[in-house]
This record gives structure tokens, C-alpha cells and sequence, in this order.
């Protein structure tokens, strides 16, 4: 048992879409479409219940990686700070829901909801595979990234606008030119920005650096209004109505 919380494990890597994978979407795809479609008008006992339970799973969950990194001692200032997209997404959802302000969920929806989704296509958990405690907290983490962002926008009948989408993306290109600051400053790579991830990603098909960042923006553009097109199209028929 011992080796499955081991900071150099000597077991097999994790296995993209392999079945523990493809077991882990399944699910993660069966609780969205139950909030979307299968919870029918949630009272507050129940909402607020679901909410304190995804908040109290993704802050044990973050306290649970960054003890198992002091304890291994492997936590680094260059790689444990909550500088990623989909760190800074986890704690702001985790204030979000505990005090139940969602003033900045019209952005987080994208920041989140956008790069949560490619982090649990492709999880950066390497030769971590399953069962390793740092694989289970991987896609914990960015699955109830995405639960929480559906659960918002069902259960709390929270939306973003289209406003949001183009301050959404003046605020990571700010955040970007912060970070990449931050990386030479002190030799890290948050947001990698300084150069691609040593797991397979989308990154692998963006170009070389720093390219890829001029292609991130694009497709971020792209995944961004995918993400909005039901609100846009909802929006429409009602305009339709009226």
C-alpha cells in the first residue's frame, strides 16, 4: 500500500484512455448529465448539501496534494504554487461555493470549465498511474472542477454573458504576461508558458514554443464560444418568443 503514496513509484504510468481512464469519464459524464437533466427543481436542504459537499471534497482534496508533497518532499515553490489556470479555477470555485458569492462565476466559468475539460481528457498525472494517490488526486481535482461549474450554473442558476467571454480573455492575457514574469523569475513553469508539459496534451499538436501560445489563444477563443453556444442559442429562441 505504502507505494501508492511513494514519490518515486515504480509502477506502470497512467494509461491515456486506458480503462481506469475511461472508467473515471464515464462517471464524471454520468454526474453532468444527471445535474443537467436528472435533478428537477433541487430544493435548498439538497442544494446547499451537494454545494458544502463539492466545496469540502475539492478543499480535502488540495490539502491532501500539497501535505503529500511536503511529506515526500517534493513541494517547490516552482511547482506547488496555485499559479496554473485550473489552481487559481479550484480555489476561487472552493470561495465560491463555501460563501456562496458567485459574482466572478461568469468568468470562472470559462477559465474553469475550459481548462478543466482538457486537464481531464489528457491529466498531467505521468508515470503516476492508477491506483497511485497522485493519480486519484489528479482527476479528483479537475473533475470536481467540473462538477462545480455544472452544479453553479444548474443548481445555482448562475450563467456567464457574452460580455464575460471577451473579459475572460483580457484578464488571461494579462495573467499570462504576470505569470510568464513570475517563470523567469524563478525558474518555474506555471501556465506553461516558458515551454509544453512532459505529458501529452493538446499542446503537442500547437506548434513550437512560443508559437503555441499565439495557438492557445485561437483555440481558446474557439473553446470559449463552444462553451457559450447553448446560452447564445437559448438566448435566441427566447428573443424569438417574446
Amino acid at each position: 500500500m505504502q507505494r501508492y503514496f511513494a514519490y518515486e513509484y515504480d509502477g506502470p504510468a497512467f494509461v491515456l484512455f486506458g480503462t481506469g481512464h475511461l472508467v473515471y469519464l464515464a462517471m464524471l459524464a454520468a454526474v453532468i448529465v444527471f445535474l443537467i437533466w436528472g435533478w428537477r427543481s433541487p430544493d435548498d436542504t439538497a442544494r446547499n448539501r451537494v454545494r458544502l459537499f463539492i466545496a469540502t471534497v475539492m478543499l480535502l482534496n488540495e490539502f491532501a496534494w500539497h501535505g503529500w508533497n511536503i511529506a515526500t518532499g517534493a513541494w517547490s515553490i516552482r511547482e506547488n504554487l496555485p499559479l496554473h489556470l485550473c489552481g487559481i479555477s479550484i480555489w476561487t470555485t472552493i470561495y465560491m461555493l463555501y460563501a456562496r458569492d458567485y459574482r466572478l462565476y461568469p468568468i470562472m466559468f470559462f477559465v474553469a470549465l475550459g481548462g478543466a475539460a482538457q486537464a481531464v481528457i489528457t491529466p498531467s498525472a505521468g508515470e503516476y498511474g492508477l491506483p497511485h494517490f497522485r493519480a486519484f488526486q489528479t482527476l479528483i481535482s479537475h473533475g470536481m472542477l467540473v462538477v462545480a461549474v455544472v452544479f453553479i450554473a444548474t443548481a445555482e442558476r448562475q450563467r456567464p454573458t457574452w460580455l464575460s467571454l471577451w473579459m475572460t480573455m483580457v484578464l488571461l492575457n494579462v495573467y499570462l504576461v504576470v505569470v510568464t514574469t513570475i517563470n523567469f523569475a524563478i525558474g518555474s513553469n506555471y501556465m506553461f508558458t516558458v515551454e509544453k508539459p512532459d505529458t501529452a496534451s493538446l499542446f503537442d499538436f500547437m506548434g513550437p514554443w512560443p508559437w503555441y501560445l499565439l495557438t492557445a489563444e485561437v483555440l481558446a477563443v474557439f473553446l470559449f464560444s463552444l462553451l457559450y453556444l447553448p446560452y447564445s442559442l437559448s438566448d435566441r429562441r427566447a428573443r424569438r418568443r417574446s
